[in-house]
């Protein structure tokens, strides 16, 4: 029996629609003149959210075998999947339990370190709903605990994890505004907005994800100011469109400051602390001005096509074994998960203007294609497997185009010395 927070049917069954949805905000963006994305913080996000799926059909962690156990020996059995009033309370608890997980996910700074991820993105849409953290499941699954031991029953638990985080898609976007009563009850665009922004007016509030009522019982309610325009990220920004980064950068800046503070009681606080706290010796002065960039490295029209291919084989590869998982071994999905990862990251360090990523990329895509037919790691039966083998085809078509264009442009630009 495998019980996880979001391994839910449901979630799986609307990924098709969420792209479908991002697809119409875009467009009416552009039709109204209220264009909310750009194509590097877009590539990063989905490619982030379907990572970030791999953990969950990899079950990493260990709280399936801590729910199994709870459910099984110390359930008090106070809710039966019969009655229709245990969904009811399942999915007001679940709402409750996600409300301090995520409240303490945003206090705590080891606990920050794995739900960052999701708040980097600089533009606030749709896409941005999907970046999902890949590092969740070390440790949200404790507050989830209360739930099991009370005797939510196993598929009911399940259920009400996957709505609640689906829900949670469609408040992520700057084209629904005020909806009168329902922001009183509900978490909407307009309050989840705030949740998003980094101005110090709006930081850590609204962390509901269904219910706003338990901001407004806890005292952690902020409604938009209409003189003060929230500006969307993290405090200290990522700076970069590596989704691999993104998962790890806050473990990495805590792993450095343990390192550099001379206070052995610091090396410790580092881990535990408020999630703005760093040791006095660590902090680095900031430019006020940069509050407000966008993280926008000039690309060419070339590389954002490319990475714009890359993104929907990240999909296409990734859906494809989340649809047919049952029939990919063990091995086999942390394969696909690996490579999807390297490319990500390769395509995001090309999307920095880096044109050395051409390079890697075509090494990289050659020798997974020999090891793919060499050591035969996944099977070539898979669409999974011939999706990817045409994205790594595709990889070193494009490149080698690339450098004979411009190969073709340097000797025409000789020949009119």
């Amino acid at each position: 029996m495998e019980v996880v927070t979001d391994k839910s049917i449901i979630i799986t069954l609307a990924i098709p629609a969420f792209f479908l949805l991002i697809i119409v905000e875009y467009f009416y963006g552009k039709y109204v003149g209220k264009n909310t994305y750009r194509l590097n913080d877009t590539v990063t996000s989905i490619t982030i959210g379907m990572i970030s799926r791999f953990p969950t059909m990899l079950n990493l962690g260990v709280q399936s075998v801590i729910f199994v156990y709870i459910s099984t020996n110390l359930n008090l059995e106070l809710l039966s999947v019969k009655n229709p009033f245990t969904w009811i309370v399942a999915f007001l608890l679940y709402d409750l339990s996600y409300y301090w997980m995520h409240r303490m996910h945003h206090e705590i700074k080891i606990l920050w370190a794995t739900h960052s991820v999701h708040h980097h993105g600089e533009d606030f849409n749709l896409a941005t709903a999907l970046r999902q953290t890949s590092t969740g499941w070390l440790w949200k699954w404790i507050f989830y605990m209360p739930m099991i031991l009370l005797g939510v029953p196993v598929e009911v638990f399940i259920a009400v994890a996957g709505v609640n985080l689906v829900y949670q898609f469609w408040v992520h976007t700057e084209h629904i505004g005020h909806l009168g009563w329902m922001e009183k009850v509900f978490i909407t665009p307009m309050n989840h907005g705030i949740h998003h922004a980094k101005n110090k007016e709006y930081i850590d509030a609204n962390y509901g994800g269904v219910f706003i009522i338990w901001d407004r019982m806890f005292g952690t309610y902020i409604a938009q100011r209409p003189d003060l325009k929230p500006v969307y990220g993290t405090a200290t920004p990522l700076n970069s469109w590596n989704p691999l980064w993104a998962n790890f950068q806050v473990f990495s800046i805590m792993i450095n400051d343990t390192i550099k503070t001379k206070s052995w009681r610091d090396k410790v606080k580092v881990w535990f602390s408020k999630t703005y706290w760093r040791p006095e010796d660590c902090i680095e002065e900031k430019n006020p001005d940069d509050f407000y960039k966008k993280f926008n490295p000039e690309i060419t029209s070339e590389i954002k096509i490319f990475s714009f291919v890359q993104m929907m084989f990240t999909i296409a590869v990734s859906g494809s074994v989340l649809t047919f998982v049952s029939s990919h071994a063990y091995n086999e999905i942390a394969a696909f998960g690996i490579i999807i990862v390297l490319i990500s990251s390769l395509t995001g360090y090309l999307m920095h203007a880096k044109i050395l990523a051409y390079r890697m990329i075509l090494f990289f895509s050659f020798f997974t294609i020999l090891g793919i037919y060499y050591f035969e790691f996944i099977s070539l039966e898979h669409l999974s497997t011939k999706l990817l083998l045409a994205q790594l085809y595709m990889n070193i078509l494009a490149v080698i185009a690339t450098y004979s264009m411009q190969s073709l442009q340097n000797v025409k630009i000789l020949g009119t010395k």
